[in-house]
């Protein structure tokens, strides 16, 4: 279930909130008690190891057809 952080507007306290995703919107009281509230945009982390080399794309593997834009076709 994913995580919201929201703040709220009356005690500045920023809290966290696991909820559905069809709830998102739904509005959310501080710990506190309070109704003024605010989501707040979340960054998302990504793991991984710095210097690793990136995984191959599905369907890379075997050559053919070349990249960019338009698989190699127009690319000269």
């Amino acid at each position: 279930m994913p995580r919201y952080e929201y703040r709220c507007r009356t005690c500045g306290d920023t809290f966290e909130l696991s909820r559905p995703m069809a709830e998102s919107a739904a509005p959310a009281a501080c710990p506190a008690g309070h109704d003024d509230t605010v989501k707040l945009l979340s960054t998302v982390a990504v793991g991984g190891r710095a210097g690793a080399a990136p995984a191959a794309a599905p369907g890379a593997a075997g050559g053919g057809g070349g990249g960019g834009c338009c698989g190699g076709g127009c690319c000269g």
